[in-house]
């Protein structure tokens, strides 16, 4: 008989119980993965535990088991008892700091860094394949709107904006003047990202108080100031590792194919 993998909740808790550390949601999530606790993940599992505990957060409020002690940093309140299954687990005591707000997750939703030219099959609506998390579902990010920067090697050469599809808009640089000049680039991207996958719209309005750190974190992650000791205020978004596009893959076994025939 198949086991029944745990909910979100009974999954975190279990994480959060065993480490007498406070953790990220994305090391949370990684340990979720890594111990098998969910096997289905969707397409944004951080994603889906910061969502979790900063709900029962603020719904909860001193009911909560949940404390945040840094941005995306969590632990369970000293003294809290939970569930996991059948079995309570107390947590382990510890003096909390004062809570931060991630703000910055309702500006920049997602991002990649220095993400491969090679990896993508460019034409006129090419595929922009991501994932947030080992073993989550592939997201195809091609319609993000936002900021993107093109590389030469390590250094900048071009910052762009991308109003509606970043797809089309990478694809039109590698026929325009900055064809030859570019290998890699990365993106950060306005527009929500939802559980299965999907690109959401983008809001009408931006809390100015939100913007200014947003902006911060965009810059300082692009661009690695050496005085900054930093990552702004650690940039909240999730970040979404390159996928190749498998037709590459396939165009690469035809290609080997075509020239092992040719010395038959």
């Amino acid at each position: 008989m198949a086991k029944k993998e745990m909910t979100w909740r009974d999954a975190i808790d279990f994480v959060l119980s065993a480490s007498p550390n406070a953790l990220h949601y994305q090391e949370i999530t990684e340990r979720i993965i890594v111990q098998g606790l969910r096997t289905s993940l969707g397409a944004t599992p951080a994603a889906t535990v910061n969502a979790q505990i900063s709900a029962s957060i603020k719904k909860d409020g001193d009911k909560s088991p949940y404390v945040r002690v840094d941005k995306g940093s969590f632990m369970l309140k000293a003294g809290a008892a939970v569930e996991v299954g059948a079995s309570p687990v107390a947590a382990t005591p510890v003096e909390a700091q004062e809570e931060v707000e991630e703000d910055q997750y309702d500006i920049v939703t997602s991002f990649g860094m220095f993400w491969s030219r090679q990896s993508v099959l460019w034409q006129a609506t090419p595929k922009l394949l991501g994932v947030q998390q080992k073993g989550a579902a592939t997201v195809d990010v091609s319609k993000q709107a936002g900021i993107y920067m093109l590389y030469d090697g390590r250094e900048v050469i071009y910052v762009g904006r991308a109003t509606s599809a970043l797809g089309k808009r990478l694809y039109e640089h590698t026929y325009d003047r900055l064809a030859s000049r570019w290998d890699r680039f990365s993106w950060f991207g306005l527009l929500p990202i939802a559980d299965n996958g999907t690109i959401g719209e983008l809001p009408s309005t931006f809390e100015g108080s939100k913007l200014i750190p947003a902006l911060e974190a965009i810059l300082i992650e692009a661009l690695e100031p050496r005085q900054n000791r930093k990552r702004g205020d650690d940039l909240s978004a999730v970040e979404f590792m390159q996928v190749e596009d498998p037709e590459l893959q396939k165009k690469r076994v035809k290609a080997t194919l075509a020239a092992a025939m040719e010395k038959l």
